[in-house]
């Protein structure tokens, strides 16, 4: 099957890139590089053997779209184009809105004018707002987001429900990620983010590595074992393993289905750093500071469903998550720019 990875470059996009052509798929990607390399091109055929058509395009442009779907005869699409930071995402409504709403709708009509039927999300599990309960599953309504990113997800996937009533023949499948950790076993794809970090793991690595003095760990008071937050951390790896799965379910089915994609379990904030300390042999200096406002004291899922109908479930365990990421930091301290 010939799969377009919208977003393809950027961090969940290389590790699924990488399980599919090692499953025997071709690949192709479409992204701008704002929050991505080119260089990640090269890394995956490093890995693979095998290279990937890349295209330098923002998928919200309509021109570039075409001439994409003109040149090659796709099969399916996973889309991961976005923006993402949440932080950024309050301060910056309007672009967030207008970036990753537009991105889904230029794509979709790309495909609908080329008569490709199949397409998976990247959604979040940002869309079920504040827990009512844990573990998180599929059947929980989506809640009041905190923020316009998780707004962002919340419209596409009702924009992808819509879109798929009117074409029952389209087959959609939605996502729903909880919190990516952990790089490629090789080192030499994992998480790059730009400037300060928005996520836990790229700040401990940092911290491990020096280049932050110290990890700030928002909030030891929540009702959790140890006062930290708790959230269910996945390795990239198992996530793209489950697009993988995503795309043998959409090749089978019409219509819209939902999955978690977890561990099942969770992990304290506490509990990450000082597991990646020890499994490492590195310090990991840390401060308490006050809750961020919007933060949840946890959240993880259920990933049942997942394991019952795509036959997917997550095998990496904790220590794997944070002696890949460690691999990966040591080896590219400044991300893809040192290399």
């Amino acid at each position: 099957m010939r799969v377009l990875l919208t977003g393809g470059a950027g961090y969940i996009g290389a590790h699924t890139a990488v399980e599919l052509l090692e499953q025997g798929h071709e690949v192709v990607l479409a992204d701008n590089y704002v929050n991505s390399s080119p260089k990640v091109v090269d890394r995956i055929e490093a890995i693979t053997g095998h290279r990937v058509r890349a295209y330098r395009a923002d998928v919200s442009d309509r021109a570039a779209m075409e001439a994409l779907f003109t040149e090659q005869e796709i099969d399916a699409a996973i889309h991961f184009a976005g923006l993402k930071a949440v932080g950024e995402s309050v301060a910056k409504p309007l672009a967030y809105y207008r970036n990753n709403l537009d991105s889904t709708l230029t794509l979709l009509e790309a495909m609908e004018r080329h008569g490709v039927g199949r397409l998976i999300f990247s959604s979040s599990a940002t869309v079920y707002g504040t827990p009512e309960r844990l573990p998180l599953t599929e059947e929980q309504g989506t809640g009041v987001c905190t923020n316009p990113y998780g707004w962002t997800k919340v419209m596409i996937e009702q924009i992808l429900r819509d879109y798929t009533a009117a074409h029952p023949e389209f087959s959609a499948v939605l996502l729903r990620y909880f919190n990516p950790v952990g790089a490629h076993r090789s080192g030499l794809i994992g998480e790059a983010p730009n400037g300060v970090p928005n996520n836990l793991m790229p700040y401990i690595t940092q911290t491990a590595l020096g280049k932050r003095d110290h990890l700030s760990i928002f909030g030891n008071d929540y009702d959790t074992p140890d006062g930290t937050g708790v959230r269910d951390y996945i390795h990239v790896v198992d996530l793209a393993r489950g697009h993988a799965a995503a795309l043998g379910y959409c090749a089978e089915h019409c219509g819209v289905e939902v999955f978690n994609l977890g561990t099942g379990r969770g992990y304290s904030v506490l509990e990450m750093a000082e597991t990646f300390a020890r499994v490492n042999g590195v310090a990991v200096p840390y401060v308490f500071a006050p809750r961020r406002p919007g933060d949840v004291a946890a959240c993880y899922a259920d990933a049942s469903k997942a394991r019952r109908i795509l036959g997917w479930e997550a095998v990496l365990t904790l220590e794997d998550m944070c002696r890949d990421s460690w691999n990966w930091q040591r080896q590219n301290p400044d991300g893809y720019e040192g290399a």
